[in-house]
């Protein structure tokens, strides 16, 4: 095993390790790296995040859902606000989980998701700050991707 020394600490790669210092099947989760912490901080949240608020869209107990739902939208989705806030949820839940299974793919259906909550909020005067934050949110979804193609390997298919 080879070491490279850094000003501030030494780190050892070996001849699997790819250009970036990372090794094929994913770099080494250690506790006491900050960048694994960040990537495992945001793997919770944004897996606890969208199912959590998934699930609210059947109760709306933290808010009432359908009143974040620009009135074009409401016209074109099928049956009334609330019915599409069902639809809403379960994809929430899902996305929530895909984070939880596979963050390396799922962080960019969060961030999708979020686009396209910030798209929703924009068209309906009122909300920007709630799209503000949305967008600030979208943007650390794509922040665990990026972190998620260092320590969560991408899924390997057996050819027959």
């Amino acid at each position: 095993m080879a070491a490279t020394k850094h000003p501030d600490k030494t780190i050892n790669l070996d001849s699997r390790a790819t250009a970036h210092g990372a090794h094929a099947s994913g770099a080494e989760a250690d506790w006491r790296d900050p960048r694994y912490q960040a990537f495992a901080l945001m793997r919770l949240a944004f897996t606890i995040a969208p199912i959590a608020f998934g699930i609210d869209k059947f109760a709306n107990v933290l808010v009432d859902w359908p009143t974040y739902l620009a009135p074009w939208i409401n016209d074109i989705a099928p049956g009334t606000g609330q019915e599409f806030m069902y639809f809403v949820g379960v994809t929430e839940i899902i996305a929530g989980l895909a984070v939880a299974l596979k963050p390396r793919y799922g962080a960019y259906v969060v961030a999708a998701w979020l686009a396209g909550i910030v798209i929703n909020l924009l068209t309906y005067s009122g909300f920007y700050d709630i799209a503000l934050r949305d967008f600030g949110l979208m943007l650390a979804a794509v922040t665990l991707g990026r972190l998620a193609s260092v320590y969560d390997p991408p899924l390997r298919f057996r050819r027959s």
